[in-house]
């Protein structure tokens, strides 16, 4: 519209230009005014309107959002508690087998120091049985030794003819 208005001149009886500012800026004010007012309700309005909308859908995406993460938080702590639940139970499930452990170990050492002990005795037995089998022996040979060296400064050839005449005569001879 501008800053000049044709207004009717009602003091010429004609038309013509009106310069003066400020009755034109006031009138041009209110012809604005009017304007806005008439026309700029309803797009002011449908704005605001969408505007509006726009927030309360925001406000619920977000107190949706909210929700679902409280849900999302309560899902997680059930599951906190229930592996810690698990790793407790894991927990006191090794403290039971590293304890049925220990005791295993400690009863196959036992039972291998028995073992030991068994065998040890044993090879001490069986060593002993060899010294004595090896002492038996050597008295036994000895003994023999000695007996045959006697026999041989005992017997001489008419104790020899002697002792086997006696023995066919044992056995039924003559």
């Amino acid at each position: 519209m501008g800053n000049f208005l044709f207004l009717a001149n009602a003091g010429t009886g004609g038309v013509g230009l009106n310069l003066d500012l400020i009755e034109t800026n006031l009138f041009n004010l209110t012809l604005v005014l009017g304007f806005v007012i008439v026309f700029g309700r309803k797009v002011l309005t449908n704005i605001l309107t969408e505007r509006r909308a726009t927030i309360e859908n925001a406000i619920q995406d977000t107190e949706a959002r909210q929700k679902q993460a409280a849900s999302a938080l309560e899902i997680a702590k059930k599951n906190l508690a229930q592996a810690q639940a698990e790793a407790e139970q894991i927990r006191q499930t090794a403290i039971t087998s590293a304890a049925n452990a220990k005791a295993e170990i400690a009863a196959k050492t036992a039972a291998d120091i028995e073992r030991m002990k068994e065998l040890a005795a044993a090879d001490t037995n069986t060593e002993q049985d060899k010294a004595i089998a090896e002492l038996r022996a050597r008295v036994t040979k000895l003994a023999m030794e000695r007996a045959e060296a006697q026999l041989k400064n005992l017997l001489n050839d008419s104790a020899q003819a002697q002792l086997v005449d006696r023995s066919i005569a044992l056995v039924g001879g003559n």
